[in-house]
C-alpha cells in the first residue's frame, strides 16, 4: 500500500509540475503580444524592455524547469517499469523456460553452497551430507565435502574417511569408481604423504579395470613415481 501511495504522489507532482511548465508557455505569449501592441503604439512608457526582461527570466526557469521534468518523468516510467512491467516479463519468462509455470525443481546442493559461501563450513559438510542422501548416485555431495574438510577445516583425515566411505557405501559406475580411487591415491600420497597406500590404490584401480583409461592413467602415475 505505502509502495502505490509514494507511486500517486509522485505522479501527482510531475503532473502538476507538467501543468506549470505549460502555463508559462502561456505566460511568454501573452508578453509578446503585449510586446507588439506596445511597438505598435510607439512604446510611449517605454515597457517594452521591462517586458523582453520578463520573457527572458521565464524562458531560462522554464528551461530549467523542462529539463528538471523530463528526468522526473524519466524516473518515474522507470520505476512503473522495474515495479510493474518488468516483474510481470520475469514472471512470464520463468514459465517459458519451466514448462508452462512448473516449479523450479530445488537443487539439493543450492543450501550447502550459500553455506560455503557464507563461510559456515561445518554446516556447508552437513548439508552436503544430506544432499548425499538425496542423491545417493551423485559423486559431487562428497567431492565437495572431502573438498572442504582438506582445505577450509584442514583435516586431510577426514577428507580420506569421506571419499573411502563413500566409495565403500554403494555400486558406483566405473567412471565414478576410477574417480574416487584417484582422488583417495592423492590424498594419502600428497597429504597424508603415504605413498604406499596411494600405490596400493592406483594398482587396485589397474586390477578392477584393465585395458581401460582408468588403467592407463594409473600406470602413468606410477611410472611418474618411477614405480612402474
Amino acid at each position: 500500500m505505502m509502495k502505490w501511495i509514494m507511486f500517486g504522489v509522485l505522479t501527482a507532482f510531475v503532473a502538476g509540475a507538467w501543468l506549470l511548465f505549460s502555463a508559462s508557455g502561456g505566460k511568454t505569449e501573452e508578453l509578446k503580444q503585449q510586446i507588439a501592441i506596445e511597438q505598435a503604439d510607439g512604446d510611449p512608457d517605454e515597457r517594452v524592455p521591462e517586458l523582453e526582461a520578463d520573457i527572458q527570466s521565464i524562458e531560462g526557469s522554464r528551461t530549467f524547469n523542462g529539463i528538471l521534468l523530463a528526468f522526473l518523468t524519466a524516473g518515474l516510467v522507470g520505476i512503473f517499469f522495474v515495479v510493474q512491467v518488468l516483474p510481470v516479463i520475469a514472471h512470464r519468462m520463468t514459465h517459458a523456460v519451466y514448462d508452462s509455470g512448473e516449479m523450479i525443481e530445488n537443487d539439493p546442493m543450492h543450501d550447502a553452497r550459500s553455506l560455503v559461501a557464507q563461510g559456515d563450513y561445518e554446516g556447508a559438510v552437513e548439508a552436503f551430507r544430506s544432499a548425499a542422501r538425496a542423491e545417493p548416485l551423485n559423486r559431487l555431495p562428497y567431492v565437495e565435502i572431502a573438498k572442504i574438510q582438506k582445505t577450509q577445516l584442514e583435516d586431510p583425515q577426514a577428507a580420506i574417511r569421506t571419499i573411502r566411505g563413500a566409495l565403500e557405501s554403494q555400486e558406483w559406475q566405473v567412471t565414478d569408481a576410477a574417480y574416487f580411487m584417484f582422488r583417495l591415491a592423492e590424498l594419502y600420497d600428497e597429504d597424508a604423504h603415504d605413498r604406499d597406500s596411494a600405490v596400493s590404490i592406483l594398482n587396485q584401480v589397474m586390477e578392477q579395470f584393465p585395458e581401460s583409461r582408468h588403467s592407463a592413467n594409473a600406470r602413468h602415475k606410477l611410472h611418474e613415481w618411477g614405480l612402474a
